[in-house]
């Protein structure tokens, strides 16, 4: 009798083993009551698709309820906000990301002043290492809900942060790989690292994944909030999925990785001192752009715990 895993690769692998143009005729990529007007913010859309800025909030004061409430929404509406001409502490920023819930301790890297804010930190003698599509702590049982990151100090020119919709990148598929995929689930570890002992960020990264298994989630997760199907494989913690040989699951993460890529389903944000972006982890992969090698940037991002995906 063949398995309903045997059969989707039978049926639909082909198909998928080539790249694909990004679709979007006849689908349905923005949520429903999206376009609403917000009375207590003015929200500057940046794509037609995803990330808005958000004007007219002062994210060091305390925020109102029905302030709060229209964040909230934008946040699922958007996937990614925007906020500019911010001064905060550290403590402030940790703050404002409590109110979506709470904090996480990050396991490897460093930390600012307080053990919620993560510093991200990099110059000639530091180069980027966050240029690679990716969803923060996809290898946790339970992935952040959001990501909140601030630019304290950034280049003249470079550094800009990316973000795409993968609701729009599962959504793109077409629909036979779209059925070869939902009801597959995928390992997520975090990496092997190389590199000297007396490299910090390696060193913790070797000691948090002898503490971590590796978890199971499913290639396409539902949104808890929104109820969309999203694309939730990433190219530094997916190490490949489950019941398929290695080189067809290979084959069909290289596949699903390269949509994140497309940038039909892509939003970018050049940086300010100040600067604040606030994205959904659940619904979108991020990519840091390194073309600002040697000179200094200091980021510090705060994230927020989330549910284990479904």
């Amino acid at each position: 009798m063949t398995s309903g895993t045997e059969q989707r690769e039978r049926t639909g692998f082909a198909r998928s083993a080539r790249a694909l143009r990004p679709s979007m005729v006849g689908r349905e990529f923005r949520p429903k009551g999206a376009g609403e007007p917000y009375r207590h913010l003015s929200l500057i859309p940046q794509s037609l698709l995803i990330g808005a800025e958000v004007r007219g909030v002062d994210l060091a004061e305390e925020l109102a309820p029905e302030v709060l409430a229209e964040l909230k929404r934008a946040l699922l509406e958007w996937k990614v906000l925007f906020f500019r001409g911010q001064e905060l502490t550290a403590r402030e920023h940790a703050d404002v990301a409590r109110h979506w819930g709470e904090l996480e301790d990050h396991p490897f890297l460093p930390k600012a002043e307080i053990p919620e804010v993560v510093r991200l930190e990099h110059d000639g003698a530091r180069p980027g290492t966050e240029n690679i599509w990716h969803s923060d702590v996809s290898f946790s049982p339970t992935p952040p809900l959001g990501s909140m990151l601030r630019a304290v100090t950034v280049p003249a020119l470079g550094g800009d942060t990316l973000w795409a919709d993968m609701h729009a990148a599962y959504q793109g598929l077409p629909e036979d790989v779209r059925e070869l995929i939902d009801g597959l689930s995928a390992l997520h570890e975090i990496p092997t690292v190389t590199g000297e002992a007396a490299d910090e960020v390696a060193k913790n990264m070797r000691e948090a994944r002898a503490r971590f298994q590796p978890v199971e989630h499913p290639v396409v997760r539902t949104h808890p909030e929104t109820g969309r199907k999203l694309l939730y494989v990433n190219p530094v913690f997916t190490s490949a999925i489950v019941g398929l040989a290695p080189s067809r699951s290979q084959d069909l993460l290289d596949l699903l990785f390269r949509q994140a890529t497309l940038p039909e389903y892509q939003v970018r944000f050049r940086w300010e001192p100040g600067s604040v972006a606030f994205w959904d982890n659940r619904a979108t992969q991020h990519y840091a752009v390194s073309d600002y090698f040697p000179d200094f940037r200091l980021m510090e991002r705060v994230t927020i715990i989330g549910d284990r995906p479904y």
